[in-house]
């Protein structure tokens, strides 16, 4: 078994042990893109979340945004004074299992 293909394994066995629901390929690579921006300290907002066409339709994009939040994945926070713009963090939640995948990546 390769690098790549022994981190795909550990990861399945984190994911299956995971509490929360697990997540659609749609809602994994949202994910992605929302914590990318965040540590390139320029996070999503919902607009520009939802405009990810190439992930999926808006509409489809605000349900796993909606779900990605209940699932305690990301947050909405605002900026100052002005609540309008809404934008998307990671947790700590996030962030631990991403510390989790880096251990598994070096593991491999």
């Amino acid at each position: 078994m390769n690098s790549y293909t022994k981190f795909l394994h550990l990861k399945q066995t984190l994911d299956f042990k995971h509490k929360s629901k697990p997540m659609n390929l749609k809602a994994e690579k949202l994910l992605e893109q929302i914590a990318i921006s965040f540590a390139n300290e320029s996070p999503l907002t919902v607009s520009e979340a939802m405009a990810l066409e190439s992930i999926a339709s808006p509409a489809t994009l605000h349900k796993k945004i909606t779900e990605l939040i209940s699932n305690g994945w990301i947050k909405i926070v605002f900026e100052g004074i002005n609540k309008r713009t809404k934008y998307l963090v990671p947790t700590t939640q996030l962030n631990n299992y991403y510390v989790t995948l880096s251990k598994l990546m070096a593991k491999s």
